[in-house]
């Protein structure tokens, strides 16, 4: 099912498959934090030891916490257990990560997030259930990649030309957050290699594919799989960027699909797929 399938209106915040809060539900908002601040940072900025001032360092953003709050779950009377077994079950405290699609206004296109439920607080009160009333009700997620997406994943691919130079490609990240791209290479070719050529990052195998292999490189996961085996990841060569590290950045980017000097097989080819990416 796709992320965000139930998400037609300002207000509408949809985790995983089954939950929808906002408007024409059971399950009404007034406050959502966290969700257009800015994460938490850790710097890299070290104190200078014999000067004034300190050593310029990397931010890198921490884990985002959004919370739904205030809350008014609402019901026909005596149905306030079923509403909130739903909400208990949604919720459930597991292991992996969900969709969490969040539209605020008809000017904006919804955003994805994918986090996981670490809290749930449904106060109970004399006679709440009864008359199908609760406040006060809210979530608290935690998403570990404290990027928003866009909810349309694009997609570019090409195929080496038969004259043996670079094959080129173009991605846009719409978003002001660099965006991590999934990377499919299908042989026949040697030495698989994309160069970004704005930012210089390249990543590359010292690899032979034949007709069937598929080299599978997930940047955000950081593995590399060769026809849904892991295994490939050491043969990346000395000028090839970690698999984590290369994205792409805000704004258009110009690629170069490369393979090892020699004859072109035409069934030769890559693919990129990514979503836009925002703080």
């Amino acid at each position: 099912m796709a992320a965000g399938n139930m998400v037609t209106r300002p207000g509408h915040v949809q985790f995983g498959d089954e939950l929808l809060l906002g408007p024409d539900t059971a399950y009404r908002w007034r406050t959502l934090t966290g969700w257009e601040d800015s994460p938490g940072l850790d710097s890299g900025t070290v104190a200078r030891s014999d000067a004034h001032g300190a050593y310029l360092g990397r931010l890198l953003a921490q884990p985002r916490t959004i919370t739904v709050d205030e809350m008014v779950i609402r019901t026909e009377p005596r149905r306030m257990g079923a509403a909130v077994r739903s909400l208990r079950a949604a919720t459930a405290l597991r292991d992996d990560e969900q969709a969490l699609v969040v539209m605020l206004d008809d000017a904006e296109p919804p955003l994805l997030s994918f986090a996981r439920c670490l809290r749930r607080s449904i106060p109970v009160g004399v006679g709440g259930y009864a008359v199908g009333v609760v406040q006060g009700a809210a979530l608290m997620f935690e998403a570990s990649d404290p990027r928003r997406y866009s909810l349309i994943e694009q997609q570019t691919e090409t195929r080496l030309p038969s004259s043996g130079l670079a094959a080129p490609l173009h991605a846009v990240n719409a978003g002001d957050a660099p965006a991590h791209p999934v990377i499919t290479v299908r042989g026949p070719l040697s030495l698989p290699s994309l160069a970004n050529t704005g930012t210089g990052q390249v990543i590359e195998y010292d690899i032979d594919l034949g007709a069937d292999d598929t080299l599978l490189v997930d940047t955000s996961a950081g593995t590399v799989t060769l026809n849904g085996d892991a295994g490939p990841l050491h043969t990346a060569t000395a000028r090839s960027a970690l698999e984590h590290l290369y994205t792409l950045p805000p704004g258009p980017s110009s690629l170069l699909f490369r393979a090892a000097p020699g004859p072109i097989d035409p069934r030769a080819s890559i693919s990129l797929r990514w979503r836009s990416a925002y703080w």
